[in-house]
């Protein structure tokens, strides 16, 4: 598993606490940020996740031209 995946996982369960928070507590500022938060580490993790399968396809095509 790549950096950017796990930092993506970390944020977006910093976010699901966030927005939960937001909701047991009523403060909506709090839910919206969370919610915020939550996306922007599932982009981040697909980010990382993409990232991983393009190095992999590479790999392959290095692999089979040299090979």
């Amino acid at each position: 598993m790549r950096e950017q995946e796990i930092k993506g996982k970390v944020k977006k369960a910093k976010g699901k606490v966030k927005e939960a928070v937001g909701i047991l507590s009523g403060n909506k500022k709090m839910e919206r940020e969370g919610s915020a938060q939550r996306a922007a580490g599932a982009v981040q993790e697909g980010l990382g996740k993409a990232r991983t399968e393009v190095g992999k396809a590479l790999k392959k095509i290095g692999d089979a031209i040299s090979g």
